[in-house]
């Protein structure tokens, strides 16, 4: 992966340019989007640094970086419900992904099919899927 230039060229060629240079943030991560490549239904939010982004790019298979366990982890490791990735489409800015992926199960670690199986609802959490 290729460092933030931090010029003003820099900026330009990573906004409109053919060469991927992923912007990490502070803490040397990047936001990822993982949806399903059939339904496009948002499967989970996560967070990659440079090693997740190349294990990922390497495996097809989605890795990403546990803030809380400041670890690599490879979705699915002991479960088996891995994100076989499709395709990594990168924002404007080169500091937020979409990985369009096929789950090989619930995305989500209550056993749901997405993180987001909840909706807000007149101030409370109303299950939308479990």
């Amino acid at each position: 992966m290729t460092a933030n230039t931090g010029t003003e060229d820099g900026a330009k060629d990573r906004e409109t340019g053919s060469q991927f240079q992923p912007k990490f943030d502070a803490n040397g991560l990047l936001t990822a989007v993982v949806t399903d490549a059939e339904t496009h239904r948002v499967l989970m939010v996560a967070f990659m640094n440079d090693d997740a982004l190349k294990a990922t790019c390497d495996t097809g298979v989605a890795h990403f970086w546990s803030r809380s366990r400041q670890s690599l982890w490879k979705k699915g490791e002991t479960s088996g419900n891995v994100l076989r990735v499709m395709e990594i489409l990168v924002d404007c800015d080169q500091d937020a992904l979409v990985i369009r992926a096929n789950p090989a199960g619930p995305a989500c670690h209550t056993g749901a099919t997405s993180c987001f199986y909840r909706k807000l609802e007149a101030g409370g959490l109303v299950t939308t899927d479990t």
